[in-house]
């Protein structure tokens, strides 16, 4: 009796370790993963790349070892409380609830079929004779777009309606930035986001596949390669303190990590402003834009007035659909 409640315990202990590597290896090992540790590293040379050059300019001489490590890595940032709070997420959104369930309730799969028949059945097959590679190319910006404004109109609704800002400000009580802050997302926040990217990334595929003949988009690993690209090439140092800005009309375009740090700094000028994750093009169609000062700013991150709770796993994530709840009461 007793070896067979060991040989069950070790089974189930077996079982939960081969889980929690699976997840681990999607999150870190996978090349195509948000927060893989390639795309980290890459995140890394940018940045000490970027230090480096602006001592150059201005000392003429590149900046020490030490100085470096301080730039990157300051002492502040250990002693943050914020940073265990990012690590719960990290633990909570990714070996928890992920093994739990999906968080798209209808899949992007389902809407582009849906799309599709229903082209399909309107207007028939198109005709297009395009080579294979400009279909291809045509489809992956087109769905890129789309995620670009599933994002956007995600972000910004959620700072302009106050139900469902109580799920947001959960990310944006952040006091320190750092690449692990994009997992401080609240389980209510992330069913949101998931279904309106599926939507969006949906319509647009199915629209894509119907057009090109089937067609679809570049992934690697169920990911848009272009969004892939800037995860490799930026979109890590937006939660960081290290102040980019691109010149000129790259700055115009492109989401810069200096456009994040806007966007979470306490400044009331700042305010609900550049809510792309990308691209600035949504930001600026929309009116939200605001551009950057190519001088480094020390800004303060965090919340006014309304921190959400910060211990515990209440204050963390019963408090804010409590409070979700009585802002929809309120209104009705």
């Amino acid at each position: 009796m007793l070896a067979e409640a060991v040989s069950s315990t070790l089974m189930f202990l077996q079982g939960g370790l081969t889980a929690v590597w699976g997840v681990l290896d999607r999150l870190f090992l996978d090349p195509a993963s948000m927060i893989s540790l390639t795309s980290l590293v890459c995140a890394l040379a940018v940045a000490v790349g970027v230090l480096v050059w602006r001592r150059r300019r201005r000392r003429g001489r590149s900046p020490g070892l030490r100085l470096l490590a301080r730039a990157l890595f300051p002492r502040s940032l250990f002693k943050s409380k914020t940073g265990g709070t990012d690590a719960f997420y990290v633990a909570f959104n990714t070996l928890v609830l992920s093994a739990a369930f999906g968080w798209a309730l209808v899949s992007g799969g389902w809407w582009s079929q849906l799309v599709r028949d229903a082209l399909t059945e309107t207007f028939g097959a198109p005709a297009l004779a395009w080579p294979y590679w400009l279909m291809a190319g045509l489809a992956t910006l087109i769905v890129f777009l789309a995620y670009e404004l599933g994002y956007w109109i995600d972000h910004w609704s959620s700072h302009r309606f106050p139900a469902l800002w109580e799920f947001h400000k959960t990310h944006h009580s952040a006091e320190r930035l750092t690449p692990i802050t994009v997992f401080r997302v609240h389980p209510g926040e992330m069913v949101k986001f998931a279904n309106i990217l599926a939507l969006f990334m949906g319509l647009a595929n199915g629209a894509a596949t119907w057009a090109f003949d089937g067609v679809g988009g570049v992934m690697i690993s169920g990911t848009n390669v272009i969004l892939i690209v800037f995860v490799y090439m930026f979109l890590h140092l937006q939660h960081s303190q290290v102040w980019i800005t691109f010149p000129g009309v790259l700055g115009r375009v492109f989401m810069s990590p200096a456009h994040h740090q806007i966007h979470h700094s306490i400044n009331a000028e700042h305010y609900d402003r550049n809510f792309g994750a990308c691209l600035c093009v949504w930001d600026r169609l929309f009116g939200t834009y605001y551009s950057p000062s190519a001088i480094p700013q020390r800004l303060r991150f965090g919340l006014v007035g309304e921190p959400p709770g910060s211990g515990g796993v209440t204050g963390l994530l019963i408090d804010p659909f409590t409070r979700f709840a009585q802002r929809l009461l309120a209104r009705s």
